[in-house]
């Protein structure tokens, strides 16, 4: 038998939190029973993009939306599925801003229809506005909605959809417990690489450039523990349109040969393991796959209260604090950590429900079910 095709629907397969999540369950679910295609925004090649040929998915592109071209959008999801319709019973949509519309069409030809929101809403702006305006619709149009958390779910469907235990799930953000499990060879490997001994007090943030993240504030707290801690170094993950700005203001601050920015790294989990301590001061958050694969890796974390509870999995190495707070606050916090025995944690968020083993089963479960209902109703 051929496997059920799931075609998920992203912005582009770069490395993010919900682009993680996807390849985390891609990776683990048996693919002769279920595999993914993608449908990828843009026509810009995407890290993840050979992986997921290797795994035997497909890639297809469609036009980024602006706006000003509803109609070519709308016209290139058409010829889509009058192409491909009879390949797929499941749609997966996990950008949020014109789910509405490619769900809507998905739906015309007969698919199943779910859409995810990986994000809790962000502050009001002209921005968000627009967002949710497009996103709105989206909660008339699918046929079942999953979310990475409570909040996440009522800020995008409702309070009627997000209660609705028939309509909507809440898909922990799981990850390879295993795989973040403290690891001793791998923290003197990556310390070794950048030249910094266990003198050194390592300092870690993992996310994108941009501006949720908050790394202005997240430079203002690493300069004042550095003022009453100099072995300490800021280690940053990742890339995006303020690292200039961001790279500026550590020059500006004299604290450049303080502050490592080592990109986007596919070893994550090795880094979290020469890090000591993560810093996380979003302005807001779905639940951060971030946060997850800390606590696996017994990485005491330090968040801001914008982070939904949901993520807190192990309450003993999370700090949750204010943004109204001075930095020095969470310094002088940050500047009290104690090393603890880190091997325990990744067994502690297994049992919690976040490993990604049990969600892949559940979830192709889930998808060979509704595909079944579709045969079963286009066979009539």
């Amino acid at each position: 038998m051929k496997p059920v095709r799931v075609l998920q629907v992203i912005g582009i397969m770069n490395r993010a939190g919900a682009e993680s999540l996807i390849m985390n369950l891609y990776r683990t679910i048996d693919r002769s029973l279920v595999q993914f295609d993608f449908v990828e925004h843009g026509n810009a090649p995407a890290v993840y993009d050979q992986e997921i040929q290797e795994l035997g998915g497909r890639v297809y592109r469609c036009p980024k939306f602006s706006g000003k071209n509803l109609l070519t959008y709308r016209k290139w999801w058409e010829e889509f599925f009058n192409l491909h319709d009879d390949e797929y019973e499941v749609i997966h949509g996990h950008i949020g801003s014109t789910a509405s519309i490619y769900l809507s069409i998905a739906k015309k030809h007969g698919l199943f229809t779910i859409a995810h929101s990986h994000n809790t809403n962000g502050p009001l702006n002209a921005k968000q506005v627009l967002y949710r305006t497009l996103s709105y619709p989206t909660r008339h149009t699918a046929d079942y909605f999953f979310s990475c958390s409570r909040q996440a779910g009522i800020d995008r469907y409702g309070k009627k959809i997000a209660d609705n235990p028939l309509k909507l799930s809440i898909m922990n953000n799981a990850v390879d417990t295993n795989k973040f499990a403290f690891n001793s060879e791998q923290r003197n490997r990556i310390r070794s690489l950048y030249g910094l001994d266990e003198t050194k007090f390592v300092v870690g943030h993992v996310g994108r450039f941009a501006p949720a993240k908050n790394h202005d504030y997240l430079i203002e707290v690493f300069r004042s523990i550095h003022n009453k801690n100099q072995n300490a170094v800021l280690l940053m993950l990742g890339d995006g349109d303020l690292r200039e700005h961001i790279e500026n203001s550590v020059i500006e601050y004299g604290l450049y040969s303080h502050v490592i920015f080592a990109g986007v790294q596919e070893n994550v989990n090795e880094y979290m393991s020469a890090m000591d301590v993560l810093v996380f001061p979003s302005i807001f958050e779905g639940l951060p796959v971030t946060l997850v694969e800390a606590q696996a890796s017994g990485l005491p974390s330090f968040i801001s209260e914008n982070i939904p509870a949901d993520a807190v999995i192990v309450p003993e190495i999370v700090s949750v604090l204010s943004l109204n707070e001075k930095p020095e606050y969470w310094a002088a916090r940050i500047n009290e950590y104690h090393s603890d025995d880190r091997l325990q944690y990744a067994g502690i968020v297994k049992k919690r429900g976040f490993d990604v083993e049990n969600n892949a089963q559940e979830l192709m479960k889930f998808y060979i079910e509704k595909s079944s209902r579709v045969k079963e109703e286009r066979s009539k």
